[in-house]
């Protein structure tokens, strides 16, 4: 018999409209799997059953009201939906993953919690991330770490690890992540889940700790298309104070409404299957995941071209320069600094001698590889419509095999090879998803990555949607579910 944790968020909060499932129980049923499976996924820094409880109540009084009135809510209304632990909300503690900050409690919502509370949706608690989403596993001192539920042995990735446990282990049916390097995709690819970082200016990174590099953006993960392109819809619109706005879409269009479509047209598709970065070893299973996926492509009427491009370690030095100078973006009070982990503290003394010219060459550098892709490969009318590759270079790591806390130069090097494909969109801007298409002999999930134009979030979405009709994976459950 089906548990509620099988309904997808949208067959949850459609019964919740209906009359026939309560949010109460509903927050009731997670609250209880959290209390039952946390301690072996560490999906959660903090959980929230008091304001959980109340917002369910309230969530559960309107929909009651909606029904009986005859009136619409939103998609979502009534479904938990947890916050990753970098943004803030009022009254609860908001640690970023650090020590340092294990007391913190801010007296302000970040934007993405003040549109999730407009959506009606149930805040459960804070999930698990590492130290200031520094790294690409989630290992810290303030939690287990996350893992994931395909194999308990292994990371469920960074730096969204806790939202990515929490949805594929059955703890919350959607999950609010955030991306600056891959942090929504990367543990979507491991934990066999659908995410989608956003394009630039999409969802307001407001109001109390803007990226000025213009890298990090917040965004859905979750277990169908529909499920993330509903979490985009409540995410998304700009806030007052956005450096950034990413175009409108038409009046009318939803991104929900684009999962619930195909392609109109046989789309133009490029597949690299090469890293871009010198040195970097790809798996065969990682590498066949791309290959599958160019030929599920091409069953489905699409023109794949595969490509190589030139290998090329500009980006890298230009990512590591910015994210060196991001790490110092949190202010950590005097005589603190000893507390952080040694990532975090390397990366902090790179940035301070990152000058204010090295860190606008950086920048520059980012605009002109936007440029040369949209150039090269995205031009609308005569180029691709879409960009293929693995999510990862390696299946999913074993907790503690990335981490090097004696060598966190070495470290960093490691976690640029792991993740050769995923920084790319973060530097240039352009919306890109996870989908988990391929498992290897031994049910561990690989994604594969698709990258598009500039604000052209619907596009991916409907090809998304496409493939997972295609070839569905909300059927398979991890050994914790």
């Amino acid at each position: 018999m089906a548990e509620l944790h099988d309904l997808t968020a949208l067959e949850q909060a459609e019964r919740i409209r209906q009359g026939t499932l309560s949010p109460v129980d509903l927050t009731e049923h997670y609250l209880h799997r959290i209390d039952q499976l946390d301690a072996e996924l560490g999906a959660f820094i903090t959980v929230t059953p008091e304001i959980a409880r109340k917002q369910a109540a309230e969530a559960e009084t309107a929909a009651r009201a909606a029904l009986e009135e005859g009136r619409a809510l939103p998609p979502l209304h009534g479904v938990p939906v947890p916050v990753k632990d970098l943004n803030p909300v009022a009254g609860v503690r908001c640690t970023y993953g650090s020590e340092v900050f294990s007391d913190h409690i801010p007296d302000a919502d970040d934007h993405v919690v003040t549109k999730l509370r407009a959506a009606g949706t149930i805040m459960l608690g804070k999930t698990n991330t590492p130290e200031f989403g520094l790294p690409c596993y989630t290992e810290g001192r303030l939690a287990p770490p996350a893992r994931t539920p395909w194999d308990l042995d292994r990371s469920a990735g960074g730096s969204s690890g806790g939202a990515a446990a929490a949805v594929a282990g059955g703890l919350a049916p959607l999950a609010h992540g955030s991306d600056g390097g891959g942090s929504i995709r990367i543990p979507s690819s491991v934990c066999g889940l659908f995410g989608i970082k956003p394009s630039r200016g999409r969802v307001s990174g407001g109001p109390l700790l803007h990226d000025v590099s213009g890298l990090a953006t917040s965004g859905p993960i979750a277990r169908t298309v529909a499920d993330a392109a509903a979490l985009l819809d409540a995410l998304a619109g700009p806030m007052p104070g956005d450096p950034y706005g990413a175009p409108s879409l038409p009046a009318g269009e939803t991104f929900l409404a684009a999962a619930r479509r195909r392609p109109e047209d046989r789309l133009r598709v490029v597949s690299l299957l090469s890293p871009p970065l010198p040195g970097v070893e790809m798996h065969p299973d990682c590498r066949a995941a791309g290959g599958s996926a160019a030929d599920l492509l091409r069953e489905l009427g699409h023109h794949v071209d595969e490509l190589e491009l030139p290998v090329d370690d500009t980006v890298r030095r230009a990512f590591s320069a910015v994210w060196d100078v991001m790490a110092l973006a949190r202010p950590v009070p005097p005589g603190a600094e000893g507390l952080l982990l040694p990532l975090t503290r390397h990366l902090r003394e790179r940035g301070r001698a990152v000058s204010g010219h090295g860190f606008a060459d950086a920048l520059y550098a980012f605009r002109m590889l936007g440029q040369m892709v949209a150039d090269a490969l995205l031009a609308p009318g005569t180029g691709y419509d879409a960009i293929l590759t693995p999510t990862l270079a390696q299946p999913p790591a074993l907790v503690g095999e990335l981490r090097n806390d004696d060598d966190p130069e070495a470290e960093f090097a490691a976690l640029a090879a792991y993740t050769p494909f995923t920084p790319i969109y973060n530097a240039t801007g352009q919306p890109a998803v996870s989908l988990p298409l391929h498992w290897t002999d031994e049910e561990l999930p690989i994604g594969v990555m698709l990258g598009g134009r500039y604000g052209e979030e619907t596009k991916l979405i409907s090809l998304s949607a496409e493939l997972e009709e295609a070839r569905p994976w909300v059927g398979r459950r991890p050994a914790v579910w």
